[in-house]
């Protein structure tokens, strides 16, 4: 399986917003709140990166892909 790109931002993001992933035409941008300390970034970081890896975009539940992600 080929590894995406992934351009990382950090950005003001509305109140408990971490993250939020966008594919883009050559990989997936991921925008994280600029408020969070280190350690936080990080988790949101890697939870990006599990939407990105198990091809979430692909999917059709929001809801139930999120109760899979954070049930890992």
């Amino acid at each position: 399986m080929r590894i995406p790109d992934i351009y990382v931002y950090f950005v003001h993001m509305p109140p408990k917003t971490y993250e939020i992933v966008l594919p883009c035409l050559d990989g997936y941008t991921v925008y994280i709140d600029e408020s969070l300390d280190q350690q936080a970034r990080l988790r949101s970081y890697r939870h990006a990166v599990q939407h990105i890896m198990q091809m979430d975009f692909e999917k059709e539940s929001v809801q139930k892909i999120e109760t899979e992600r954070h049930n890992l």
